[in-house]
């Protein structure tokens, strides 16, 4: 967007009404996200601008969700929602948005974790977020509008049945989950972290949200059994196992959003190798000895 529309846009806006400086924010792959300094505080507006109905957004309810978020202690205050302009306003969160290395610390990784559980344990969110549902449409989409994708793509639909089966065996009880907690989307001002970005949000299991920071966050092995004891406590070895398969449903799932993106979006990003590389680590995933261990344990308690 232009800076003349952008003023045109805020303008429509009465609490950013008197704003003295407007800042693009980096890492939104969906919207455009701005600081926007006023002399009575400072705010963020989120701008869609993408194809949320091939993504499988739902506006309204992250509006709703961003709400429910606050309430639990771990998100930004909301303060305009404007269906029309595809704009929400909401506080500007002081601290650090954190990087993939960043998990190496243990307070981090601790303070992350803390922000999930008070995040889980908050007001049940609006509309349920389950991946098997979503790669399945994701997946007509894709074979609908003739998108591209690794021929090799359909050659794991097995595994991916053999994963639900696991999961589904042994449901757990579904909780208000972000559901795309990459390291951007963690706030860490020192003491606390929050959490922001509720696109995707929706009732899931701690699993995915889990496995999902994991698989995007790059935890090696050892990090990501750190990271569920942060999580769990005492988790079991079948905890852990449901957390590594979180992060193979993610790759497998989220890999089409990026071959949806890489179609469709008008950003200057290359959304087919960001697919490419969640889609390849699943394939490893699939294709390794570990594969049948893991549904085993995951299966076992």
């Amino acid at each position: 967007m232009s800076p003349e529309g952008l003023d045109e846009l805020l303008d429509q806006v009465p609490c950013l009404a008197g704003r003295v400086r407007v800042e693009e924010l980096s890492g939104g792959l969906t919207n455009r996200n701005y600081r926007i300094v006023t002399g009575d505080g400072d705010y963020v507006v989120r701008w869609s601008g993408s194809d949320a109905a091939l993504l499988g957004i739902d506006r309204d309810a992250e509006h709703v969700n961003t709400r429910a978020a606050f309430e639990a202690g771990v998100g930004a205050p909301v303060h305009e929602y404007r269906p029309d302009l595809g704009v929400l306003v909401i506080g500007y969160l002081t601290g650090t948005s954190l990087e993939n290395h960043a998990f190496e610390d243990p307070g981090v990784l601790r303070r992350a974790a803390d922000a999930c559980r008070r995040l889980h344990a908050g007001p049940r969110f609006t509309g349920e977020f389950d991946m098997f549902a979503r790669q399945a449409s994701y997946l007509r989409t894709v074979r609908e509008q003739g998108f591209a994708m690794p021929t090799g793509y359909d050659d794991h639909a097995d595994g991916w049945a053999q994963v639900r089966r696991v999961v589904e065996s042994r449901p757990r009880e579904t909780v208000p989950c972000n559901n795309d907690l990459l390291a951007g989307n963690f706030i860490d001002d020192g003491e606390r972290v929050w959490l922001i970005d509720y696109e995707y949000s929706g009732n899931n299991d701690v699993a995915f949200e889990l496995g999902n920071t994991c698989t995007e966050c790059e935890f090696p092995p050892e990090r990501v059994e750190a990271y569920a004891e942060a999580y769990y406590g005492s988790p079991t070895r079948g905890d852990v196992a449901r957390v590594r398969l979180g992060s193979l449903r993610s790759e497998y799932g989220w890999s089409l959003w990026g071959f949806i993106q890489a179609a469709s979006s008008p950003l200057d990003y290359d959304f087919h190798e960001w697919g490419m590389r969640r889609f390849e680590k699943a394939a490893r995933t699939f294709t390794s000895d570990r594969f049948g261990r893991l549904l085993e344990e995951a299966a076992g308690d």
